[in-house]
């Protein structure tokens, strides 16, 4: 489990360091949670890693009982203080957009499920931003699932 988790926070920093961050980077903000719905949660600590935003376990914990309940469709969820709506579910991600942003080209996220984690990008912007976005995502699990697989 600890060379697990080593791996996994190697993998977080080398990609956080070149795809989140500000003006630039595909990703405004990120969090890998961890979520085994099977395991003792309480054992772990919500939030294993997280860049460009300095969210709480309890600010998580609205989002992670979404995700449990798994009503993706018929529900908003909330991350801090923004309300998402799904807009599209695939087998191990979904895509959700703001409805309470300020932002004049609006925000999403992007979550999705490696191994054990969760990975959460939240970006600026509408349709090209959002496919950065998930380039991004999808290169972290690339480069995670090297070790795991």
């Amino acid at each position: 489990m600890a060379t697990d988790w080593l791996w996994a926070r190697r993998a977080w920093e080398k990609w956080a360091t070149k795809h989140v961050g500000a003006s630039g980077k595909q990703v405004q903000a990120a969090l890998l949670l961890n979520y085994d719905p099977s395991g003792p949660s309480r054992l772990l600590p919500v939030i294993a890693e997280q860049e460009g935003t300095r969210l709480t376990a309890v600010d998580m914990q609205p989002f992670l009982d979404f995700v449990k309940r798994g009503n993706l469709q018929t529900e908003f969820f909330s991350i801090g203080p923004n309300q998402y709506l799904v807009t599209s579910i695939h087998e191990n991600w979904f895509c959700a957009r703001c409805v309470n942003s300020t932002k004049s080209g609006g925000e999403g996220v992007i979550v999705m499920q490696i191994g054990a984690y969760l990975l959460v990008c939240m970006y600026d912007g509408s349709l090209a931003s959002a496919s950065q976005a998930m380039v991004a995502a999808d290169q972290f699990a690339v480069q995670f699932n090297r070790r795991t697989h």
